[in-house]
């Protein structure tokens, strides 16, 4: 998406889109996304992450009018159960199925916030660099939408590469990441992708999602936004 600011800016399947730190869109780009259908951004980061930095926009509250901005972490900060097999923080598809298991409440809450969106018009995720946790829910509602392995597995190479790009041109955001040349990411992404498919096909999303608490009309609100076919 060429929303003015947005980085790592992709459409995933109906009316939701994911994306990397909100704070990066200009008061132009908020129109732009506006204009699309958007009225819902749901920000997948912990509450202390969400603050502008120095070299943000300065944007008044009315850049967004009309786009409800919904907090749901995908995870509680620093829990050592998760950053025992994560490290500091998610970075790897083969690590989601461990935050699914540690906090389902948390992922059904995320879709619970995009069935009570669907009505409104499209959905943004975002996280921070739009990659993993974005990219966790993302292959969740690719799994729901009937998305195949292959979709799902480009879905998350092409955020890497949206933000490894980011940091060639602006600098990685602190030490534990860094640019990439291809001739290193293009495996681990080979690699990765495949992983972020079988997270979704081991999961089953849907039974995941019912069996965790999401009700069948919240369930059928929420394939209705992903543009799956929904049974009447």
């Amino acid at each position: 998406m060429d929303w003015d600011g947005a980085v790592n800016a992709w459409h995933v399947a109906g009316g939701v889109y994911r994306m990397g730190r909100r704070e990066w869109l200009t008061e132009a780009g908020w129109r732009q996304a506006y204009d699309d259908g958007v009225r819902t951004v749901i920000d997948l980061r912990n509450a202390a992450e969400a603050q502008r930095r120095e070299t943000d926009p300065v944007l008044a509250a009315s850049a967004w009018s009309g786009i409800t901005v919904v907090s749901s972490p995908t995870e509680e900060p620093g829990d050592p159960r998760l950053t025992a097999v994560t490290g500091p923080y998610l970075n790897d598809p083969a690590h989601y199925a461990e935050n699914a298991r540690i906090f389902p409440e948390k992922l059904v809450s995320i879709f619970r916030e995009l069935a009570a969106a669907a009505g409104r018009g499209a959905v943004v995720l975002h996280c921070a660099a739009g990659r993993d946790r974005s990219g966790m829910v993302a292959a969740m509602v690719q799994d729901l939408a009937g998305d195949s392995d292959h979709s799902i597995a480009e879905g998350y190479r092409r955020s890497a590469r949206g933000i490894n790009e980011r940091y060639r041109t602006h600098g990685p955001p602190h030490s534990r990441e860094r640019y990439l040349e291809e001739e290193e990411l293009a495996p681990l992404l080979e690699a990765r992708g495949y992983a972020a498919a079988e997270f979704v096909r081991t999961l089953d999303t849907r039974a995941f999602l019912l069996g965790n608490g999401l009700s069948g009309e919240e369930l059928h609100a929420v394939l209705a936004l992903c543009g799956a076919r929904v049974a009447r």
